[in-house]
């Protein structure tokens, strides 16, 4: 059995091209706006990977680069949240819901002994919380302005009869945004059904006992699932307080 899911070469390139192109066409036919948004995305993860990969052989070898790099990764997930929820300057406060999560997971699993120490592993389980921790923090930043916006008369309402503007906004905005969780908890509830996630795969075809490679994506679902959770709660909170505004 060969040692990885698909046969890197020219066979692997040809086919991701023509998923690049199949997105792009169907994303003009439907008129969905994102063309160009398709071809950029891909052209970035071609480079960021070959890039990753590289500093990673570096880092593995050189313990002290791993601050350095995680500070880049939580760099990357504040600009790419935060600009996803607005252009005002006041998304750089992104860093709180994306860095809150992963910073207490990672720290209390070193803590206790189940994470290991090597920078690789430290590496990839922080990743993969700060990952989610950037998706969710945008999806619910993003929601919540565009419910405030749309609904600001029943926020002025509220401020009528006499609530705070924290709990105006709050009453507004939470329900939308809240939604953001839900490809979390879809992930984790059809885990196994549905999708077999990459962490599983992965241990599988590298060797691993199909209970260990179980384990260890239940830890990801779950690590995910609390850190993300933890995100939405606080990009509500920045934005009922006001400190994340749209321009």
């Amino acid at each position: 059995m060969s040692s990885t899911l698909l046969p890197v070469g020219p066979g692997l390139a040809v086919a991701m091209a023509v998923l690049v192109v199949a997105a792009v066409v169907v994303s003009a036919v439907a008129r969905l706006g994102y063309d160009r948004g398709i071809v950029t995305a891909a052209l970035r993860a071609v480079v960021q990977l070959a890039v990753v990969a590289l500093v990673l052989a570096a880092v593995v070898e050189v313990e002290p680069l791993t601050a350095a790099f995680l500070l880049v990764m939580l760099a990357t997930a504040t600009l790419t949240a935060g600009r996803r929820m607005t252009r005002h300057r006041s998304w750089a406060w992104a860093v709180v819901p994306v860095a809150a999560g992963p910073l207490l997971v990672v720290t209390t699993l070193l803590a206790v002994g189940v994470l290991p120490t090597t920078p690789l592993a430290v590496i990839a389980v922080a990743g993969i919380l700060i990952g989610g921790a950037m998706t969710a923090a945008g999806l619910a930043g993003r929601r919540a302005l565009d419910e405030l916006a749309a609904r600001r008369g029943e926020v002025e309402a509220a401020l009528s009869v006499g609530l705070l503007p924290r709990d105006a906004a709050l009453e507004i905005a939470r329900p939308q945004a809240a939604t953001a969780l839900i490809p979390a908890l879809d992930q984790t509830r059809t885990v196994g059904l549905v999708v077999l996630p990459g962490a599983f795969v992965g241990m599988l075809i590298g060797g691993a006992a199909p209970i260990q490679a179980g384990a260890v994506q239940l830890f990801v679902l779950i690590g995910l699932l609390a850190v993300e959770t933890a995100a939405v709660a606080l990009t509500i909170e920045l934005i009922a307080r006001g400190l994340i505004v749209r321009p």
